[in-house]
């Protein structure tokens, strides 16, 4: 028996008297499993990570960005006005990218994440994880601005929440279209704003292009916000960001203002949603197509900076 025992198991026959199995996976191959095992359960944690990351990110975004719209507001001009929300909105940004720029690249936005996935930069696996932490994170960060200005929101109006004239307080959670302006108007306003955003986006991530210094791409981004929502706010309040709109939206649905906030403008509230994921698409690829692929010198790219920074850059991202 004993014989037979070693012809079956080699130098393995100790543990087949321990009661293991009698049959051994080769030495490399019990290595590349258990390599296997390893990798999955790292890329597991990783994206858990990653997770709690864009859900961290996109509340600390609404809650000062949708903030700084509330203490505007709520004071009726005498703590703020358009300059201050334009600003607090960016900067809102710009400490969210910090505070997750090194997990998951800060993307903060359904849109963002949509582009890195569609031009090989983010793993498509992701991207649903993302954005449902990005819609998740938004909706607890306008609960929050609603729990921080109760009060405030209460005595503007005597009590009531409005959507539309003066005493209006809707605007503070999601955006709504200016009087004058036509559905295709708006979509294309939403369009061309996203377009402009991940076009310049993935400019200040090129590290082939003039690039940022590494650590203050997100103070460039605030930046490139300011820029946007100074000149393309007039018309639906420059909203480029499907979780930003929508979850708030919803909010005030369930909260007291009534699911009128989505049939408002001529229900345009699907406006934000869409056009910012096409915009996003447009932007990239343009970038692309007319700038990236015309860097000179074929090992530029490599020259300019190492590859596994190069990946990290290129998974940064960001917005409003």
């Amino acid at each position: 028996m004993e014989k037979l025992e070693r012809q079956v198991c080699g130098p393995a026959s100790e543990l087949c008297r321990l009661g293991s199995p009698p049959f051994f996976l080769p030495p490399q191959l019990e290595k590349t499993g258990g390599l296997l095992q390893s990798e999955g359960k790292e890329q597991t944690d990783r994206l858990a990570k990653e997770t709690v990351s864009e859900f961290l990110g996109t509340y600390i975004m609404i809650v000062l960005g949708c903030g700084s719209v509330a203490q505007a507001v709520l004071s009726r001009g005498h703590l703020g006005g358009i300059l201050t929300i334009n600003i607090g909105f960016a900067a809102a940004v710009v400490m969210a990218i910090y505070v997750t720029g090194g997990v998951s690249g800060g993307h903060i936005n359904p849109a963002v994440s949509f582009a890195m996935c569609v031009f090989g930069r983010m793993e498509w696996f992701k991207f649903p994880f993302y954005v449902g932490a990005q819609f998740l994170g938004a909706f607890v960060g306008a609960a929050t601005v609603f729990g921080v200005y109760y009060d405030g929101l209460m005595a503007f109006a005597d009590g009531k929440l409005l959507i539309v004239g003066e005493n209006a307080t809707a605007f503070i959670f999601a955006t709504y279209p200016a009087p004058f302006i036509s559905l295709p108007n708006a979509f294309v306003d939403q369009v061309l704003s996203t377009m402009f955003l991940l076009l310049i986006v993935f400019a200040i991530f090129d590290s082939r292009n003039l690039g940022v210094p590494r650590g203050l791409e997100p103070v460039v981004i605030g930046l490139l916000i300011i820029a946007l929502s100074c000149s393309l706010g007039l018309n639906t309040g420059c909203a480029m960001n499907p979780a930003r709109d929508l979850s708030p939206r919803l909010f005030t649905a369930l909260a007291g203002w009534g699911f009128e906030v989505f049939t408002v403008g001529n229900n345009f509230w699907w406006i934000p949603v869409v056009g910012p994921m096409i915009g996003a698409f447009l932007g990239g690829l343009l970038y692309i197509l007319l700038i990236q692929m015309h860097h000179s010198g074929p090992n530029s790219e490599t020259k300019a900076e190492p590859i596994e920074n190069k990946l990290e850059k290129h998974e940064l991202s960001v917005i409003m």
